[in-house]
């Protein structure tokens, strides 16, 4: 398997290839992390210290991912400092460290080469037999923690990377000594075309990232790309068959192709559906494979999990292990994760910040059975809230009460002009807060037996449900 460099249309002013990355990611060289305590680099800071590499990092805030580091005996420095980088063979960075920072400023006047997160991620992989990545505009995460989950109970010992925390493994990554890596893999900023799969798995494309991508065209593109970063001759790509986008992109590629999806035209398909999605018998090409019995409810995760089941039966993974992996998982950290119980009503935190996560979220709340459903949105950059403003308007229209945090800024300034008053005006009953003081204290007012109180978005709103939880 080939070690590709990643495509990216705008330069980095620093940028060294992934073939130079052999050179460095080989122990007794010193590597260094800016950014060390986001979800993917501190899992690649624990990769890099198991293979013999003397790592070190350094990030804005001090967390508990950044004394886990410690306490594995990854210094980190709490600030970015040109200090930070003394006796670095190479630095690698997150998409968020700018060519202004102070030690990507020391590090280009010393001549220390700087690779990208994602480069290095790449690079890694071709280490590993099998490279199972998992991309979507939906359901990364859950899917990822499913195949994890499946993965140990088949006993194959995985290196996984996982955008969000995972009980079953104490953290979002684990470093194994198998010959199987699992990897989410994001499209943003092309970062997923530095990976290298032998499984390529797409559970759809849909419109997002725009402060990034030209349009959905782009974004098929990418995909398209990904796909054909598996090898000519054993690459498998795994697809979901029922979304236009996603076959639209994949059209007469030159692959092993695996579709899964809900009819029997699918190559993974369930038959015997019962209790809203959550225990059926997986058909594979035409053939009983398994019987599941899913913990997590709702027809997305249903098809999360056909997906996830696909790639073990590629993977020739014994059905005894999917079924036993699948039963164990009740949800990733941030995926209707139940955060407590105030006055009688429950509070869930999810992560979606798209529409169709939204409306994934909302449709199985039925399933439930609560009497009224209180959610609190949270949207997260102002590009997407403006590229998708009428989409947000119509999800956020369903719940019995909608209140709205203001915008999560994440990596973007406001230039748009876009406020979640804006959202708040369209929507027939919505209220308002700029604080979460003002939102925790509205929930305190109104909840009541009966309620499900559902804080959603991708920053940081389900610091409101955890206050509300423990105001009891």
């Amino acid at each position: 398997m080939g070690i590709y460099a990643p495509l990216q249309e705008e330069p980095i002013l620093l940028h060294h290839s992934t073939q130079e990355m052999a050179s460095y990611l080989k122990p007794g060289k010193h590597v260094h992390l800016i950014g060390i305590g986001g979800v993917s680099m501190c899992a690649l800071g624990m990769v890099l210290h198991g293979m013999g590499i003397t790592v070190t990092g350094s990030d804005m805030h001090q967390s508990k991912a950044t004394d886990h580091l410690e306490e594995t005996g990854i210094p980190v420095a709490i600030g970015h400092k040109a200090e930070n980088i003394a006796g670095a063979d190479c630095i690698i960075r997150t998409a968020a460290v700018h060519d202004e920072n102070p030690e990507i400023v020391a590090a280009a006047e010393k001549g220390i080469p700087v690779f990208e997160r994602a480069q290095s991620w790449g690079y890694i992989m071709t280490a590993y037999k099998n490279a199972v990545c998992f991309s979507g505009t939906h359901g990364k995460t859950t899917t990822t923690s499913m195949m994890t989950h499946i993965a140990m109970e088949a006993g194959i010992d995985p290196t996984v990377m996982i955008g969000g925390y995972l009980n079953l493994l104490d953290a979002g990554h684990r470093v194994g000594h198998g010959d199987t890596i699992i990897m989410e893999s994001c499209e943003y900023c092309n970062s997923f075309l530095n990976f290298t799969p032998t499984i390529a798995v797409i559970l759809d494309i849909d419109a997002d990232h725009l402060d990034f991508f030209k349009d959905l065209e782009d974004i098929k593109h990418s995909f398209r790309q990904f796909a054909e970063l598996t090898p000519a001759d054993r690459g498998i790509v795994i697809a979901n068959g029922m979304d236009k986008n996603t076959m639209d992109a994949l059209q007469g590629i030159d692959r092993r192709l695996i579709t899964f999806g809900l009819t029997p035209d699918m190559d993974v398909y369930p038959l015997h559906f019962d209790r809203g999605h959550s225990s059926f018998d997986v058909m594979c090409k035409g053939s009983f494979y398994t019987h599941v019995d899913l913990r997590v409810l709702g027809k997305h995760n249903c098809m999360d999990a056909l997906a996830a089941i696909a790639a073990a039966w590629a993977l020739g993974i014994e059905p005894e292990a999917v079924t036993r992996g699948l039963v164990s998982f009740t949800g990733a950290a941030r995926r209707m994760e139940f955060k407590g119980v105030y006055n009688g009503a429950d509070i869930y935190d999810d992560y979606a910040h798209h529409p169709g996560e939204l409306k994934a979220t909302l449709d199985a709340v039925p399933e439930r059975g609560y009497s009224r459903t209180i959610v609190v949105f949270q949207p997260h950059t102002y590009s997407r809230t403006k590229a998708l403003f009428p989409e947000f308007v119509e999800q956020l229209r369903r719940p019995d009460l909608t209140i709205l945090a203001e915008i999560y800024a994440a990596r973007e300034t406001n230039t748009c002009g876009i406020s979640s008053k804006d959202l708040a005006d369209q929507i027939p009953g919505a209220e308002y807060y700029k604080t979460f003081d003002e939102i925790t204290q509205r929930l305190r007012d109104i909840a009541a037996p009966g309620d499900l109180i559902l804080t959603i978005g991708a920053g940081d709103i389900y610091l409101v449900g955890e206050a509300l939880a423990n105001a009891n």
